[in-house]
């Protein structure tokens, strides 16, 4: 099955929405996973430069904010920054939001029970503002050296029974699956119709082919489920740090040398299966 390919804005740093636009169209992209900056970005300019490249804003990144603090200030804050993204994603034409916890607290702060419970109030209440303006709210499964709940599809599964909200679903990433999942085609299987968006990188964060995850069954899997949604590449420069994409002299022209073999590989596997 051919597919659309889209790949996330933060991999290219402090890039400007033109430089986004030129680099994605020239590694043979259809559409962006958009990271907007609150307070500085403008949707309809965005929008624009988007259409203007013949790209699609798949779907929208969020800013971080604790959903899940035993702080209900924190957490009300964290809200009005979802309730922002909504807004902003409907200026800007995609259908779709991620939600995640504040990436980077791996503990809680009080009790795993009550900060488990305020993440399911509070994704409620997203996706219940998100279902007024027709935009889905996909929620991405991390690891464990990200955050402390939510880590594997059975877990994002129960998230969405409790949330009970006809417009949330889930976003697996093969980089996060390659840590918590033993055998990441079987999550995406569980997830099933669930599923609302994928996440493709390698072992390392790189492009697929560059380490040891076994992506034909990842792919297949997709099939399997039909799944109709983009994949998402999040690739990186070698380095270190994995939360900053900015990996040193020369690191954009890596990640665009990336996404052009990134989506070498996937055409190559569409070949290898229509014939």
């Amino acid at each position: 099955m051919h597919r659309k390919i889209g790949a996330c804005s933060w991999i290219l740093g402090n890039a400007s929405d033109q430089q986004i636009a030129e680099s994605w169209q020239t590694a043979g992209l259809n559409g962006v996973e958009y990271n907007p900056i609150r307070g500085a970005a403008n949707a309809s300019a965005t929008k624009i430069v988007f259409d203007d490249h013949g790209l699609s804003a798949f779907s929208l990144t969020p800013p971080d904010a604790d959903l899940s603090s035993p702080d209900a200030s924190i957490r009300k804050a964290a809200i009005d920054i979802y309730f922002w993204l909504i807004d902003f994603a409907s200026a800007v034409g995609s259908p779709i939001i991620s939600c995640h916890g504040l990436v980077g607290r791996i503990a809680p702060i009080t009790s795993q029970r009550e900060e488990d419970q305020n993440l399911i109030e509070a994704v409620a209440i997203i996706t219940e503002r998100a279902k007024k303006t027709e935009i889905n709210v996909v929620f991405e499964v991390l690891n464990r050296y990200e955050t402390h709940q939510i880590r594997t599809a059975s877990e994002a599964l129960d998230l969405i029974t409790k949330v009970s909200q006809p417009n949330l679903s889930v976003l697996l990433d093969s980089y996060h699956m390659n840590i918590e999942e033993p055998k990441p085609a079987d999550a995406i299987q569980r997830a099933g119709k669930h599923l609302g968006l994928y996440h493709m990188a390698d072992s390392n964060r790189e492009a697929p082919g560059r380490g040891h995850i076994n992506f034909a069954s990842q792919l297949r899997a997709l099939d399997h489920i039909n799944y109709q949604g983009p994949i998402i590449l999040e690739i990186n420069a070698p380095g270190s740090n994995p939360f900053s994409p900015i990996k040193g002299l020369g690191y954009q022209e890596n990640v665009i040398s990336q996404l052009v073999e990134s989506v070498r590989f996937l055409e190559n596997y569409s070949t290898e299966q229509a014939a």
